[in-house]
Protein backbone atom coordinates (compact mmCIF):
# COMPACT_ATOMS: atom_id res chain seq x y z
CA UNK A 1 0.00 0.00 0.00
CA UNK A 2 1.05 3.65 -0.54
CA UNK A 3 3.34 4.83 2.18
CA UNK A 4 3.82 8.03 3.98
CA UNK A 5 4.58 11.06 2.23
CA UNK A 6 8.05 11.42 3.55
CA UNK A 7 9.39 7.79 3.37
CA UNK A 8 8.06 8.57 -0.69
CA UNK A 9 9.91 11.37 -0.92
CA UNK A 10 12.62 10.19 0.85
CA UNK A 11 13.08 7.04 -1.23
CA UNK A 12 13.47 8.99 -4.57
CA UNK A 13 16.35 11.57 -3.63
CA UNK A 14 19.18 9.65 -4.91
CA UNK A 15 17.56 9.19 -7.93
CA UNK A 16 16.43 12.70 -8.50
CA UNK A 17 19.71 13.88 -7.26
CA UNK A 18 20.93 11.84 -10.60
CA UNK A 19 18.54 13.81 -12.94
CA UNK A 20 18.87 17.08 -11.27
CA UNK A 21 23.33 16.76 -12.21
CA UNK A 22 21.96 15.41 -15.76
CA UNK A 23 20.16 18.36 -16.72
CA UNK A 24 17.18 18.74 -19.21
CA UNK A 25 17.91 16.97 -22.15
CA UNK A 26 18.27 18.44 -25.40
CA UNK A 27 14.79 17.76 -27.55
CA UNK A 28 14.86 15.19 -29.97
CA UNK A 29 12.36 17.05 -31.87
CA UNK A 30 13.50 18.68 -34.59
CA UNK A 31 13.26 22.37 -34.81
CA UNK A 32 10.87 22.69 -37.78
CA UNK A 33 8.86 19.64 -36.39
CA UNK A 34 8.17 21.27 -33.08
CA UNK A 35 7.28 24.54 -35.38
CA UNK A 36 4.66 22.49 -37.05
CA UNK A 37 3.02 20.87 -34.68
CA UNK A 38 2.46 24.93 -32.34
CA UNK A 39 1.05 25.95 -35.91
CA UNK A 40 -1.18 23.22 -35.97
CA UNK A 41 -2.70 23.83 -32.83
CA UNK A 42 -2.93 27.25 -33.88
CA UNK A 43 -4.86 26.22 -36.54
CA UNK A 44 -6.89 24.39 -34.47
CA UNK A 45 -7.62 27.51 -32.02
CA UNK A 46 -11.07 28.73 -33.27
CA UNK A 47 -12.00 24.78 -33.00
CA UNK A 48 -10.93 23.82 -29.91
CA UNK A 49 -13.00 27.04 -28.35
CA UNK A 50 -16.13 25.95 -30.50
CA UNK A 51 -16.05 22.72 -28.57
CA UNK A 52 -15.43 23.80 -25.30
CA UNK A 53 -17.54 26.52 -25.79
CA UNK A 54 -20.56 23.83 -26.19
CA UNK A 55 -19.13 21.72 -23.53
CA UNK A 56 -19.58 25.10 -21.59
CA UNK A 57 -23.12 24.97 -22.40
CA UNK A 58 -23.97 21.41 -21.96
CA UNK A 59 -22.33 21.70 -18.47
CA UNK A 60 -23.06 17.55 -17.83
CA UNK A 61 -22.48 16.63 -13.95
CA UNK A 62 -20.82 13.68 -13.29
CA UNK A 63 -21.40 10.51 -15.39
CA UNK A 64 -24.11 12.43 -17.03
CA UNK A 65 -22.00 13.73 -19.55
CA UNK A 66 -23.87 12.00 -22.22
CA UNK A 67 -23.17 14.72 -25.03
CA UNK A 68 -19.89 16.43 -23.61
CA UNK A 69 -18.15 12.82 -24.22
CA UNK A 70 -20.35 12.38 -27.20
CA UNK A 71 -18.47 15.68 -29.02
CA UNK A 72 -15.37 14.75 -27.79
CA UNK A 73 -15.53 11.02 -28.92
CA UNK A 74 -16.82 12.75 -32.47
CA UNK A 75 -13.77 15.10 -32.94
CA UNK A 76 -11.75 12.25 -32.58
CA UNK A 77 -13.21 9.90 -34.75
CA UNK A 78 -13.12 13.12 -37.52
CA UNK A 79 -9.42 12.65 -37.40
CA UNK A 80 -8.71 9.22 -37.68
CA UNK A 81 -8.45 7.94 -34.05
CA UNK A 82 -10.26 4.37 -33.47
CA UNK A 83 -12.92 4.80 -29.82
CA UNK A 84 -14.10 2.19 -27.54
CA UNK A 85 -16.84 3.92 -25.41
CA UNK A 86 -18.29 2.99 -22.37
CA UNK A 87 -14.90 1.40 -20.81
CA UNK A 88 -15.00 0.41 -17.35
CA UNK A 89 -18.74 0.29 -16.74
CA UNK A 90 -18.91 4.12 -17.33
CA UNK A 91 -21.46 4.77 -20.04
CA UNK A 92 -19.42 8.34 -20.47
CA UNK A 93 -15.84 7.16 -20.36
CA UNK A 94 -13.99 6.28 -23.64
CA UNK A 95 -10.67 5.84 -25.01
CA UNK A 96 -9.66 6.78 -28.36
CA UNK A 97 -5.79 5.58 -30.09
CA UNK A 98 -4.32 6.35 -32.98
CA UNK A 99 -1.56 3.79 -33.36
CA UNK A 100 1.26 3.89 -35.99
CA UNK A 101 3.36 0.61 -35.68
CA UNK A 102 4.71 -0.54 -32.69
CA UNK A 103 6.62 1.80 -30.24
CA UNK A 104 5.77 4.00 -26.80
CA UNK A 105 1.98 4.39 -25.75
CA UNK A 106 1.44 8.23 -25.04
CA UNK A 107 -1.89 8.83 -22.98
CA UNK A 108 -3.24 12.32 -22.81
CA UNK A 109 -6.08 12.36 -20.29
CA UNK A 110 -9.78 13.94 -21.21
CA UNK A 111 -12.28 15.70 -18.64
CA UNK A 112 -15.52 16.87 -19.13
CA UNK A 113 -17.73 16.98 -15.97
CA UNK A 114 -19.61 20.36 -14.29
CA UNK A 115 -20.03 20.90 -10.44
CA UNK A 116 -23.83 21.41 -9.87
CA UNK A 117 -25.25 24.93 -8.21
CA UNK A 118 -22.78 27.08 -10.11
CA UNK A 119 -24.66 28.19 -13.54
CA UNK A 120 -23.05 31.69 -14.65
CA UNK A 121 -22.82 33.77 -17.38
CA UNK A 122 -19.43 35.07 -19.09
CA UNK A 123 -20.01 38.15 -17.54
CA UNK A 124 -17.40 39.99 -14.81
CA UNK A 125 -20.60 39.62 -12.45
CA UNK A 126 -22.62 37.26 -11.06
CA UNK A 127 -25.56 36.78 -13.26
CA UNK A 128 -26.77 32.95 -13.04
CA UNK A 129 -28.37 31.21 -15.76
CA UNK A 130 -31.99 30.74 -15.25
CA UNK A 131 -32.89 27.13 -15.32
CA UNK A 132 -29.53 25.25 -15.67
CA UNK A 133 -28.14 24.18 -12.09
CA UNK A 134 -24.62 23.22 -12.82
CA UNK A 135 -21.81 24.94 -14.20
CA UNK A 136 -17.89 24.53 -14.96
CA UNK A 137 -16.54 26.30 -12.29
CA UNK A 138 -13.37 23.65 -12.84
CA UNK A 139 -12.90 24.25 -16.68
CA UNK A 140 -13.16 20.77 -17.29
CA UNK A 141 -15.23 22.00 -20.62
CA UNK A 142 -12.18 23.21 -22.18
CA UNK A 143 -9.86 20.36 -20.58
CA UNK A 144 -11.37 18.13 -22.48
CA UNK A 145 -11.35 20.06 -25.63
CA UNK A 146 -7.76 21.06 -25.13
CA UNK A 147 -6.62 17.66 -24.72
CA UNK A 148 -7.87 16.21 -27.52
CA UNK A 149 -6.75 19.16 -29.82
CA UNK A 150 -3.12 18.51 -28.66
CA UNK A 151 -3.70 14.85 -29.17
CA UNK A 152 -4.77 15.52 -33.34
CA UNK A 153 -1.85 17.65 -33.32
CA UNK A 154 0.45 14.74 -32.50
CA UNK A 155 -1.09 12.42 -34.76
CA UNK A 156 -0.77 14.70 -37.53
CA UNK A 157 2.62 14.93 -36.62
CA UNK A 158 3.21 11.35 -36.63
CA UNK A 159 1.98 11.22 -39.80
CA UNK A 160 3.60 13.47 -41.81
CA UNK A 161 7.01 12.03 -40.12
CA UNK A 162 6.24 8.84 -40.23
CA UNK A 163 6.74 8.20 -36.07
CA UNK A 164 5.98 4.67 -34.18
CA UNK A 165 4.35 4.46 -31.67
CA UNK A 166 0.23 5.58 -30.20
CA UNK A 167 -1.21 8.44 -28.94
CA UNK A 168 -4.24 8.33 -26.66
CA UNK A 169 -7.22 9.92 -25.72
CA UNK A 170 -8.66 8.20 -21.92
CA UNK A 171 -11.62 10.35 -21.83
CA UNK A 172 -12.65 10.53 -18.08
CA UNK A 173 -16.62 11.42 -16.81
CA UNK A 174 -16.83 12.30 -12.98
CA UNK A 175 -13.59 13.84 -11.59
CA UNK A 176 -15.56 15.64 -9.70
CA UNK A 177 -15.96 13.10 -6.75
CA UNK A 178 -16.98 10.15 -8.87
CA UNK A 179 -13.64 9.05 -9.29
CA UNK A 180 -13.68 8.17 -12.99
CA UNK A 181 -10.21 7.48 -13.58
CA UNK A 182 -9.63 4.90 -10.93
CA UNK A 183 -12.59 2.45 -12.35
CA UNK A 184 -10.33 2.83 -15.55
CA UNK A 185 -6.86 2.19 -13.22
CA UNK A 186 -8.69 -0.98 -11.53
CA UNK A 187 -9.97 -2.13 -14.99
CA UNK A 188 -6.44 -2.55 -16.48
CA UNK A 189 -6.48 0.46 -18.90
CA UNK A 190 -3.29 1.99 -18.12
CA UNK A 191 -1.36 -1.53 -18.33
CA UNK A 192 0.65 -0.40 -21.20
CA UNK A 193 1.09 2.88 -21.50
CA UNK A 194 4.57 4.32 -21.21
CA UNK A 195 3.49 7.85 -19.74
CA UNK A 196 0.39 10.08 -19.13
CA UNK A 197 0.15 13.38 -19.75
CA UNK A 198 -2.52 15.62 -18.10
CA UNK A 199 -3.31 19.44 -17.82
CA UNK A 200 -5.69 21.51 -15.77
CA UNK A 201 -7.51 24.94 -16.35
CA UNK A 202 -6.08 27.87 -13.73
CA UNK A 203 -5.16 31.06 -12.61
CA UNK A 204 -1.69 30.66 -13.94
CA UNK A 205 0.86 28.81 -16.25
CA UNK A 206 2.56 26.48 -14.15
CA UNK A 207 4.49 22.47 -14.50
CA UNK A 208 5.35 21.63 -10.79
CA UNK A 209 4.65 19.04 -9.80
CA UNK A 210 2.34 18.61 -6.71
CA UNK A 211 1.03 16.52 -4.39
CA UNK A 212 -2.67 16.08 -3.76
CA UNK A 213 -5.03 14.96 -1.19
CA UNK A 214 -5.89 11.28 -0.71
CA UNK A 215 -9.54 11.36 -0.70
CA UNK A 216 -12.72 8.97 0.21
CA UNK A 217 -16.04 10.25 0.25
CA UNK A 218 -19.59 8.81 0.66
CA UNK A 219 -23.24 9.31 2.06
CA UNK A 220 -24.98 8.28 4.79
CA UNK A 221 -28.31 8.13 5.24
CA UNK A 222 -30.54 7.86 7.91
CA UNK A 223 -33.79 6.26 8.12
CA UNK A 224 -36.31 6.64 11.06
CA UNK A 225 -39.79 7.12 11.34
CA UNK A 226 -42.11 9.54 10.19
CA UNK A 227 -44.81 11.32 12.50
CA UNK A 228 -46.57 15.06 12.89
CA UNK A 229 -44.18 17.10 14.24
CA UNK A 230 -46.41 18.95 16.76
CA UNK A 231 -49.55 16.67 17.31
CA UNK A 232 -47.52 13.35 17.58
CA UNK A 233 -43.60 13.84 18.21
CA UNK A 234 -43.39 11.40 20.43
CA UNK A 235 -44.34 8.72 17.63
CA UNK A 236 -41.56 9.77 15.38
CA UNK A 237 -37.66 8.84 15.28
CA UNK A 238 -35.96 11.70 12.93
CA UNK A 239 -33.60 11.07 10.27
CA UNK A 240 -32.35 14.40 10.22
CA UNK A 241 -31.68 14.17 14.11
CA UNK A 242 -29.26 11.61 13.23
CA UNK A 243 -27.60 13.33 10.28
CA UNK A 244 -27.34 16.75 13.18
CA UNK A 245 -25.86 14.38 15.77
CA UNK A 246 -23.57 12.72 13.41
CA UNK A 247 -22.46 16.33 12.25
CA UNK A 248 -21.95 17.38 15.81
CA UNK A 249 -20.01 14.06 16.58
CA UNK A 250 -17.12 14.64 13.73
CA UNK A 251 -17.17 18.34 14.02
CA UNK A 252 -15.59 17.39 18.03
CA UNK A 253 -13.22 14.74 16.29
CA UNK A 254 -11.36 16.85 14.55
CA UNK A 255 -9.42 17.85 17.54
CA UNK A 256 -8.14 14.00 17.60
CA UNK A 257 -6.48 13.66 14.03
CA UNK A 258 -3.64 14.06 12.51
CA UNK A 259 -2.59 16.95 11.17
CA UNK A 260 -3.68 18.61 7.56
CA UNK A 261 -6.42 16.17 7.25
CA UNK A 262 -9.65 17.97 6.01
CA UNK A 263 -13.23 16.42 6.33
CA UNK A 264 -16.15 18.21 5.39
CA UNK A 265 -20.32 17.32 4.29
CA UNK A 266 -23.20 18.87 3.01
CA UNK A 267 -26.42 18.04 3.95
CA UNK A 268 -27.85 16.62 0.96
CA UNK A 269 -31.54 15.60 2.27
CA UNK A 270 -32.83 16.96 5.15
CA UNK A 271 -36.31 16.17 5.16
CA UNK A 272 -39.45 18.13 2.78
CA UNK A 273 -41.38 20.15 5.52
CA UNK A 274 -41.08 21.25 9.39
CA UNK A 275 -44.27 19.78 9.66
CA UNK A 276 -43.10 16.17 9.47
CA UNK A 277 -40.69 14.05 10.85
CA UNK A 278 -38.15 12.75 8.69
CA UNK A 279 -37.99 9.54 8.06
CA UNK A 280 -35.07 9.74 5.44
CA UNK A 281 -31.82 12.03 5.75
CA UNK A 282 -28.35 12.01 3.79
CA UNK A 283 -24.56 13.93 4.89
CA UNK A 284 -22.27 14.12 2.04
CA UNK A 285 -18.91 13.25 3.48
CA UNK A 286 -15.41 14.19 2.19
CA UNK A 287 -12.10 13.17 4.40
CA UNK A 288 -8.69 13.91 2.89
CA UNK A 289 -5.09 14.01 3.79
CA UNK A 290 -1.57 13.24 1.80
CA UNK A 291 -1.58 9.88 3.33
CA UNK A 292 -4.38 7.43 1.88
CA UNK A 293 -3.88 5.30 5.26
CA UNK A 294 -4.91 8.61 7.13
CA UNK A 295 -7.99 9.06 5.09
CA UNK A 296 -9.10 5.38 5.77
CA UNK A 297 -8.64 5.30 9.17
CA UNK A 298 -10.07 8.56 9.74
CA UNK A 299 -13.58 7.66 7.36
CA UNK A 300 -13.52 4.79 10.01
CA UNK A 301 -13.76 6.75 12.57
CA UNK A 302 -16.35 8.93 11.05
CA UNK A 303 -18.47 5.85 10.51
CA UNK A 304 -18.48 4.99 14.09
CA UNK A 305 -19.43 9.13 14.89
CA UNK A 306 -22.58 8.09 12.12
CA UNK A 307 -23.23 4.56 14.30
CA UNK A 308 -23.37 6.11 17.56
CA UNK A 309 -26.07 8.88 16.08
CA UNK A 310 -28.03 6.18 14.90
CA UNK A 311 -28.26 4.70 18.58
CA UNK A 312 -28.71 7.85 19.74
CA UNK A 313 -31.85 8.86 17.81
CA UNK A 314 -33.13 5.76 17.30
CA UNK A 315 -32.76 5.40 14.09
CA UNK A 316 -30.62 3.25 10.91
CA UNK A 317 -27.76 4.72 9.46
CA UNK A 318 -26.29 3.10 5.93
CA UNK A 319 -22.99 4.01 4.26
CA UNK A 320 -22.46 4.18 0.51
CA UNK A 321 -18.51 5.49 -0.66
CA UNK A 322 -18.89 6.50 -3.93
CA UNK A 323 -15.20 7.80 -4.17
CA UNK A 324 -12.21 7.43 -3.63
CA UNK A 325 -8.71 7.88 -4.69
CA UNK A 326 -4.84 8.19 -4.10
CA UNK A 327 -2.41 11.42 -3.55
CA UNK A 328 -0.40 12.42 -6.45
CA UNK A 329 2.70 10.51 -7.30
CA UNK A 330 4.92 13.12 -8.60
CA UNK A 331 7.26 12.57 -11.31
CA UNK A 332 10.00 14.96 -11.87
CA UNK A 333 11.41 13.91 -15.10
CA UNK A 334 8.13 14.33 -16.54
CA UNK A 335 7.83 17.32 -14.98
CA UNK A 336 10.94 19.09 -16.29
CA UNK A 337 10.01 18.13 -19.60
CA UNK A 338 7.03 19.88 -19.49
CA UNK A 339 8.18 22.44 -18.01
CA UNK A 340 11.07 23.12 -20.34
CA UNK A 341 8.04 22.84 -22.91
CA UNK A 342 5.41 25.39 -21.54
CA UNK A 343 8.27 27.73 -21.30
CA UNK A 344 8.86 27.40 -25.15
CA UNK A 345 5.12 27.81 -25.25
CA UNK A 346 4.84 31.05 -23.25
CA UNK A 347 1.97 32.10 -21.10
CA UNK A 348 -1.46 33.45 -22.39
CA UNK A 349 -1.66 36.70 -24.13
CA UNK A 350 -4.79 39.13 -23.53
CA UNK A 351 -5.79 41.31 -25.77
CA UNK A 352 -7.80 44.74 -25.08
CA UNK A 353 -11.13 42.84 -24.74
CA UNK A 354 -9.45 40.20 -22.45
CA UNK A 355 -7.84 42.62 -20.21
CA UNK A 356 -11.25 44.74 -20.37
CA UNK A 357 -13.19 41.50 -18.91
CA UNK A 358 -10.32 40.48 -16.48
CA UNK A 359 -9.90 44.50 -14.96
CA UNK A 360 -13.65 44.22 -14.42
CA UNK A 361 -13.45 40.74 -13.20
CA UNK A 362 -10.51 41.52 -10.19
CA UNK A 363 -13.38 43.80 -8.76
CA UNK A 364 -15.36 40.81 -8.09
CA UNK A 365 -12.25 38.37 -7.11
CA UNK A 366 -10.94 37.86 -3.39
CA UNK A 367 -8.05 40.44 -2.44
CA UNK A 368 -4.89 38.36 -4.09
CA UNK A 369 -1.45 39.30 -4.55
CA UNK A 370 -1.76 38.03 -8.12
CA UNK A 371 -2.03 40.47 -10.79
CA UNK A 372 -3.85 40.59 -14.76
CA UNK A 373 0.14 40.19 -16.07
CA UNK A 374 -0.06 36.86 -14.02
CA UNK A 375 -1.71 35.66 -16.92
CA UNK A 376 1.54 35.68 -19.49
CA UNK A 377 4.02 34.78 -17.02
CA UNK A 378 5.51 30.76 -16.10
CA UNK A 379 6.09 30.22 -12.67
CA UNK A 380 8.83 28.57 -11.41
CA UNK A 381 8.88 25.14 -11.26
CA UNK A 382 8.87 22.80 -7.77
CA UNK A 383 8.52 19.51 -6.95
CA UNK A 384 6.28 17.87 -3.99
CA UNK A 385 4.52 20.88 -2.64
CA UNK A 386 1.14 20.30 -1.41
CA UNK A 387 -2.16 21.13 -2.89
CA UNK A 388 -5.37 21.81 -1.45
CA UNK A 389 -7.49 19.48 -3.41
CA UNK A 390 -7.91 15.63 -4.43
CA UNK A 391 -7.95 14.78 -7.81
CA UNK A 392 -8.33 10.58 -9.76
CA UNK A 393 -5.45 11.84 -11.81
CA UNK A 394 -3.72 10.19 -8.37
CA UNK A 395 -4.70 6.96 -9.01
CA UNK A 396 -3.37 6.89 -13.09
CA UNK A 397 0.02 8.25 -10.99
CA UNK A 398 0.68 5.58 -9.39
CA UNK A 399 0.53 2.98 -12.04
CA UNK A 400 2.13 4.72 -15.13
CA UNK A 401 4.85 7.79 -14.76
CA UNK A 402 2.24 11.08 -14.75
CA UNK A 403 2.94 14.92 -15.00
CA UNK A 404 0.69 17.19 -15.34
CA UNK A 405 0.42 21.35 -16.04
CA UNK A 406 -2.35 24.21 -15.35
CA UNK A 407 -2.81 27.23 -18.07
CA UNK A 408 -4.76 30.49 -17.10
CA UNK A 409 -8.01 29.55 -18.35
CA UNK A 410 -9.08 32.36 -15.40
CA UNK A 411 -8.39 35.49 -14.62
CA UNK A 412 -5.60 35.79 -12.00
CA UNK A 413 -6.38 35.56 -8.59
CA UNK A 414 -9.56 33.25 -9.04
CA UNK A 415 -10.56 30.70 -7.23
CA UNK A 416 -11.54 27.37 -8.95
CA UNK A 417 -15.13 26.35 -7.92
CA UNK A 418 -15.99 29.72 -8.20
CA UNK A 419 -18.86 31.38 -10.36
CA UNK A 420 -15.71 33.69 -11.62
CA UNK A 421 -14.06 30.76 -12.71
CA UNK A 422 -16.97 29.73 -14.58
CA UNK A 423 -17.58 33.05 -15.92
CA UNK A 424 -14.16 33.27 -17.29
CA UNK A 425 -14.81 29.96 -19.01
CA UNK A 426 -16.90 31.02 -21.57
CA UNK A 427 -14.56 33.44 -22.61
CA UNK A 428 -11.84 33.38 -24.75
CA UNK A 429 -9.37 33.58 -22.18
CA UNK A 430 -10.18 30.08 -21.67
CA UNK A 431 -9.65 29.31 -24.98
CA UNK A 432 -6.41 30.80 -24.98
CA UNK A 433 -5.30 29.43 -22.07
CA UNK A 434 -6.64 25.67 -23.84
CA UNK A 435 -4.31 26.76 -26.92
CA UNK A 436 -1.37 27.32 -24.41
CA UNK A 437 -2.10 23.50 -22.80
CA UNK A 438 -2.31 21.80 -25.81
CA UNK A 439 0.78 23.02 -27.27
CA UNK A 440 2.67 21.95 -24.52
CA UNK A 441 0.77 18.26 -24.26
CA UNK A 442 1.46 17.81 -28.41
CA UNK A 443 5.31 19.02 -27.44
CA UNK A 444 5.61 17.02 -24.34
CA UNK A 445 3.99 13.86 -26.05
CA UNK A 446 6.54 14.11 -29.19
CA UNK A 447 9.37 14.40 -27.28
CA UNK A 448 8.66 11.62 -25.23
CA UNK A 449 7.56 9.71 -28.81
CA UNK A 450 11.28 10.06 -29.81
CA UNK A 451 13.04 9.78 -27.00
CA UNK A 452 13.01 6.34 -25.08
CA UNK A 453 15.77 7.38 -22.89
CA UNK A 454 13.31 10.10 -21.22
CA UNK A 455 10.88 7.38 -21.01
CA UNK A 456 13.02 4.71 -19.11
CA UNK A 457 14.11 7.26 -16.32
CA UNK A 458 10.54 8.70 -16.02
CA UNK A 459 9.89 4.74 -15.17
CA UNK A 460 12.34 4.36 -12.94
CA UNK A 461 11.33 7.31 -10.95
CA UNK A 462 8.20 5.74 -10.67
CA UNK A 463 9.86 2.77 -9.48
CA UNK A 464 11.82 4.30 -7.05
CA UNK A 465 8.71 6.51 -5.53
CA UNK A 466 6.24 3.49 -5.21
CA UNK A 467 8.76 1.03 -3.59
CA UNK A 468 9.27 -2.65 -4.88
CA UNK A 469 6.71 -4.32 -3.11
CA UNK A 470 3.62 -1.57 -4.41
CA UNK A 471 0.49 -3.47 -5.57
CA UNK A 472 -2.44 -0.66 -6.79
CA UNK A 473 -5.47 -1.26 -4.94
CA UNK A 474 -8.72 0.74 -5.10
CA UNK A 475 -9.32 3.20 -2.42
CA UNK A 476 -13.15 2.32 -3.84
CA UNK A 477 -12.43 -1.22 -3.12
CA UNK A 478 -14.76 -3.56 -5.32
CA UNK A 479 -17.66 -1.58 -5.69
CA UNK A 480 -19.35 -0.47 -9.14
CA UNK A 481 -18.83 3.29 -11.00
CA UNK A 482 -21.21 5.41 -8.94
CA UNK A 483 -23.39 6.43 -12.12
CA UNK A 484 -26.16 7.91 -9.62
CA UNK A 485 -23.89 9.64 -7.51
CA UNK A 486 -25.04 13.29 -8.73
CA UNK A 487 -28.87 12.36 -8.73
CA UNK A 488 -31.23 13.49 -5.83
CA UNK A 489 -32.21 11.42 -2.98
CA UNK A 490 -35.18 9.87 -3.64
CA UNK A 491 -38.79 11.68 -2.26
CA UNK A 492 -35.88 15.16 -2.64
CA UNK A 493 -37.45 17.83 -5.21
Amino acid sequence: MPRSLASRLAAGSALLAVLLAAGAAEAKVAAPQRAAILASVDKAGPHLGEVAHQIWDYAEVGYQETKSSALLQSELKGAGFTVETGVAGMPTAFVASFKNGDGPVIAILAEFDALPGLAQKAEPQRAPIAGQAAGHACGHHVFGAASVAAAQAVKAWMVANKIKGEVRVYGTPAEEGGSGKVYMVRAGLFKDVSATLHWHPSDSNDASQTISLANVSGKFRFTGRAAHASASPEKGRSALDGVEVMNVAVNYLREHIPDGTRIHYVVTDGGQAPNVVPDKAEVYYYVRHTDPEVVRDVIARVQKAAEGAATATETKVTFEQTGGVYNMLPNDTLGRLMDRNLREVGGVKYDAQDTAFAEAMVKQLPPSKATIANAAQIDAYTLGGGGGGSTDVADVSWVTPTAGMTAATWVPGTPAHSWQAVAAGGTPIAVKGGVVAAKTLALTAADLLTDPTLIAKAQAELGQRRGPDFVYKAMVGDRPPPLDYRSKPKGAE
